[in-house]
């Protein structure tokens, strides 16, 4: 993996807001809209972590995974790249890319034991060449950076230490927001340092600790910090989602959640 984020693939592959919420023609030729677009990939990512659990990958893997997904969307439509396999494919693809495959063969077990239709119950081959196709449309670049690097227990004690504030509680509040940062587009969109210090940021305010100078002293853009915030805030409050919703975005690619 490429050493420094900034000459990283990564960081040459961030995108505009605009260009992630971007629902694809094919798929719009299907009556989906922006927001079941968004419920979709949510849903997905949630899938992404259930099979992660019973295959029994590091949380780095599941990240991966969840970005390599995101990823494909900005480039393909659903209609095209069935978010069914997709899904397990990248998990499979992210096993590997971070040094801790799983077999695939142990991947379709648990697929097809969370699957109640027959219909999405794949075999290995079917992971196999849909993983081919993702690889095509990430055009090969497989490096992923990631906000648990500035929030790793030492680096978040010490940073915390740094800003006068002993609380365990942040510690747990900050990888909480974390992970669900992957139920967003974040990750494609902004440096992940800074998505880390806005799970700080939120966290602190949540705690009511006033840690404002420390940012301050970091000379990072606040404005920027503040707007991921805010996005995440944003998905909170928008977390209570009808399951009609999303069943309906479903029905719309003739999929079956």
């Amino acid at each position: 993996m490429a050493a420094n984020f900034w000459t990283s693939s990564h960081f040459k592959q961030l995108l505009d807001p605009e260009e992630v919420d971007v629902v694809h023609q094919q798929d719009k030729d299907k009556g989906i809209t922006l927001e079941e677009f968004k419920l979709i990939k949510i849903h997905m990512a949630n899938y992404i972590m259930k099979l992660a659990q019973h295959v029994k990958v590091r949380q780095r893997v599941v990240a991966t995974a969840v970005t390599y997904m995101r990823r494909v969307y900005t480039r393909k439509s659903m209609t095209e790249y069935d978010p069914r396999l997709v899904a397990p494919s990248c998990l499979y693809l992210a096993s590997k890319a971070e040094e801790s495959t799983v077999q695939a063969r142990l991947l379709v077990f648990y697929i097809k034991k969370l699957s109640a239709d027959e219909k999405y119950r794949y075999e290995i081959k079917d992971i196999l060449e849909m993983e081919m196709k993702i690889l095509e449309a990430l055009n090969y670049y497989l490096v992923v950076f990631h906000p648990y690097r500035t929030l790793s227990p030492s680096n978040l004690a010490r940073l915390l230490r740094d800003a006068g504030v002993n609380d365990t509680n942040m510690t747990q509040i900050s990888w909480g927001l974390l992970n669900d940062t992957y139920k967003m587009d974040l990750i494609l969109t902004h440096p992940p340092y800074l998505i880390a210090l806005a799970c700080i940021y939120i966290a602190s305010a949540h705690r009511e600790k006033d840690i404002t100078t420390w940012f301050e002293e970091l000379r990072v853009d606040m404005n920027v910090v503040k707007n991921i915030s805010m996005e995440i805030l944003d998905f909170y409050e928008s977390k209570m989602v009808a399951d009609e919703r999303l069943t309906t975005a479903f029905i719309k690619l003739a999929l079956k959640p």
